[in-house]
């Protein structure tokens, strides 16, 4: 029987069928959903639905189950049909009748929207926290080969001078635009729709911004069907901000497969981290690159794959809605395996030096010698012809200094610059305040 039953039973066949791989998923929302409860009893008490003894039953209940959580003790049994049952079930079990009340004034439809906003947060946290780790390595490599230069391309064609410290730079900047798009979802995770119910409120006089301020969210969701029509929108948005960060990191894991290959051979890594072929013995294969590329490609299709699985639903719950599930929340480790990777392949990268001395790359500073012309008084388009004649002719000569000053340019990275506005992107998500709220909440003082 289920906790939503009267005296029918399911088919069994039906029931395996929409229950599917719920139960297995919601194990990790069960630490969100008691951080839930905890602060719906507290509000139930608030307004007089729960009394004083009930409530600290209920609570001291909860905590011990929140403990379990975080041991890795806590299962949900077969025949229990998700994690709020499990919750419920063995609070009652533990405390009796006050168990049988914290689902006053709640549904499992706002149930399950915070235990997922609540699990986003904690998700987006970490991969805050990933992404940082790699911009700092990227940092570090770039102010390390800051004078080592590499080939620039265009259309995969030589182009201009460029250096590894422009090259790991770029990718740092690229993160920090992609952790703006990761803050948009945070701002829409960042919202409690606890309160709205099944989609229309409730009859009790819920006080919703005690449940809000007792969570740590920054606001409401304030009307109770668009609440629920946040389920499906609040997911494509997270997924487009982890699909941004992955882009930046498939690209990043194509430019080292380039870079590595014997054609290039711009950079290295140890034996012990590369894989070997079956029947060639030189071989020395940036696997996981590859699969840091294949993964991430993956995942950049993420809001694709939400959209279509959500597109045209009428407002309200509707269970397609439970198979978001499955395909968001392994994209979470995924990314931040893949964060993890990179950053640790990176503490051992070589880089070659000397690369532009080979003859081949000497048309790299054919601007270098046009630019040179334009200081000494000749006008531009008289010195580019003038250059791609001598270049016809093979009379050409390079000249090998980089004298680049600008902003962002070889000679000036503005790397500090970069560092700050990240530091700013990462101080803007506001984690401590959550942390200091949820504190409160499992305290053992009211």
């Amino acid at each position: 029987m289920k906790i939503w039953q009267k005296n029918t039973d399911v088919n069994s066949f039906v029931e395996a069928f929409t229950v599917g791989n719920d139960r297995v998923l919601d194990l990790e929302l069960a630490s969100a959903d008691i951080l839930g409860s905890l602060a719906h009893t507290r509000m139930l008490h608030h307004i007089g639905l729960l009394d004083s003894t009930d409530l600290a039953s209920v609570q001291a209940g909860l905590k011990a189950l929140y403990r379990e959580v975080e041991a890795g003790l806590f299962v949900i049994e077969d025949g229990v049909e998700d994690v709020h049952s499990q919750v419920e079930l063995l609070l009652t079990k533990r405390i009796g009748e006050a168990g049988k009340k914290i689902h006053s004034g709640r549904s499992r439809n706002d149930q399950v929207l915070v235990d997922l906003k609540l699990f986003f947060r904690v998700e987006i946290e970490s991969l805050v926290k990933s992404t940082q780790a790699l911009f700092d390595r990227l940092m570090a490599l770039s102010e390390q080969h800051k004078a080592v230069l590499l080939p620039g391309y265009t259309h995969l064609q030589i182009a201009m001078p460029s250096s590894f410290g422009l090259w790991f730079g770029a990718y740092a900047e690229s993160l920090v635009d992609d952790l703006a798009v990761l803050q948009a979802a945070w701002k829409v995770c960042n919202k409690n729709p606890l309160g709205s119910a099944a989609g229309y409120g409730s009859s009790f006089p819920l006080n919703r911004r005690m449940t809000t301020e007792l969570l740590g969210f920054d606001d409401l969701n304030y009307n109770v069907v668009y609440a629920q029509m946040g389920r499906g929108k609040t997911e494509r948005i997270l997924a487009q901000g982890m699909s941004a960060i992955a882009a930046t990191l498939a690209r990043f894991a194509m430019d080292v497969c380039l870079y590595i290959n014997q054609n290039f051979g711009f950079i290295s890594f140890p034996d012990h981290l590369t894989t070997g072929s079956s029947i060639m013995p030189h071989k020395k294969n940036p696997d996981v690159f590859e699969l840091v590329r294949g993964r991430c490609n993956k995942i950049q299709a993420l809001p694709n794959e939400i959209a279509l699985m959500t597109t045209n639903l009428p407002s309200g719950y509707h269970r397609d809605l439970q198979l978001l599930k499955e395909n968001l929340f392994p994209a979470f480790r995924s990314l931040n395996e893949c964060l993890e990777i990179t950053t640790f392949m990176l503490e051992h990268i070589r880089i070659k030096e000397g690369i532009l001395d080979d003859p081949k790359y000497d048309y790299l500073f054919s601007v270098e010698v046009v630019n040179d012309e334009v200081l000494k008084g000749v006008p531009f388009r008289e010195a580019y012809r003038n250059i791609g004649l001598a270049i016809e002719a093979g009379t050409f000569k390079p000249q090998k200094a980089v004298n680049h000053t600008h902003e962002g340019s070889i000679g000036n990275l503005c790397n500090s610059e970069i560092r700050q506005a990240f530091g700013q992107a990462v101080g803007s998500f506001g984690f401590d305040r959550v942390h200091e709220a949820l504190s409160k909440l499992l305290a053992d003082s009211q």
